[in-house]
């Protein structure tokens, strides 16, 4: 059974520091679908234009990074590092440039311009949501540009300013997220939710990884290469998921054939907009099967 969608897995976006050497060596050997080389959050003051020489150095040398996307995350515009960081990666070969805590369209188109000054492409852009102001304009902000393709929480700083405690439900940030899922889907944006930083349990992790996965995040963040097996299972359509989303393509089918725009299955209506989330469910199946994963054992080439 063929699909039409064209979706790119985004389950797991991992943070690599640009200043350690031996990070950004690991990050070519890992099951991420997304690697976000950091210029900003990770990296110390006085390592910034280490790290620039060092991730100039590692991607004109090689852009192998297995199937991975390659996305750089950069200092804000407005530091004293942002625009060196966009100068860095100007002739870089890259898949996305991630900008750090946007909470305006006008940051937004002025940051794009500027990329586009430097680099004179139209290479996708990401976007950190991570502040209440964040929160409240994301609509705008993710109809503002088509480059826009992805939309990454920033959980952490959202918490800290929205001054709740950060509990394993997550009580105090399920409004902020279910706004910016809204906002990211009403505009077909991917959106990511943040990462989770307990590295010492895995339940508490894996509880994340699939509240994430039920609010609607198409993946999420991850900080420790320890968490991208979970990770990459929790968003990964399983054999249930497939025999579902198979049975629903050819019950609409028959239907259509029979004059009819719904279908029963067992003795639930089928209505024809379940067709695109069975669409999705079998090409993320599929290319995910294709890169040598899937849902029972993790890696298996």
């Amino acid at each position: 059974m063929e699909t039409t969608i064209n979706y790119r897995p985004r389950r797991t976006m991992l943070y690599v520091p640009t200043h350690v050497e031996r990070y950004m060596d690991k990050a070519r050997t890992l099951d991420a679908d997304s690697i976000v080389f950091d210029f900003q959050e990770s990296v110390p003051p006085e390592q910034k234009e280490a790290a620039r020489q060092l991730l100039r150095e590692k991607l004109l040398q090689s852009c192998d990074y297995q199937y991975s996307e390659i996305v750089v995350r950069v200092n804000p515009l407005d530091s004293e590092w942002g625009d060196d960081d966009l100068k860095a990666i100007a002739d870089l070969s890259i898949d996305a440039i991630m900008l750090p805590r946007i909470e305006s369209v006008e940051q937004l188109n002025n940051a794009i311009t500027r990329i586009d000054e430097l680099r004179g492409d139209t290479v996708d852009i990401m976007i950190n949501i991570e502040s209440p102001l964040g929160v409240l304009h994301s609509e705008k902000i993710c109809g503002a540009s088509d480059r826009v393709v992805a939309v990454v929480m920033g959980t952490t700083d959202l918490s800290n300013e929205l001054k709740i405690n950060q509990t394993k439900d997550r009580l105090g940030l399920l409004t902020s997220l279910s706004l910016v899922i809204l906002a990211a889907r009403a505009h077909k944006k991917c959106v990511i939710d943040g990462p989770h930083f307990d590295l010492k349990s895995v339940e508490a992790c894996e509880f994340s990884c699939r509240q994430a996965r039920d609010l609607g995040f198409d993946g999420k963040a991850v900080v420790h290469p320890i968490q991208l097996a979970y990770t990459n299972d929790a968003f990964t359509p399983k054999q249930m998921d497939i025999a579902r989303a198979k049975a629903i393509i050819e019950a609409i089918e028959q239907a259509n054939k029979e004059g009819r725009n719904v279908a029963v299955i067992d003795g639930r209506l089928i209505e024809p907009s379940l067709r695109e989330w069975a669409e999705r469910v079998i090409t993320l199946y599929n290319t995910v099967k294709a890169i040598g994963q899937n849902e029972l054992l993790g890696v298996v080439r």
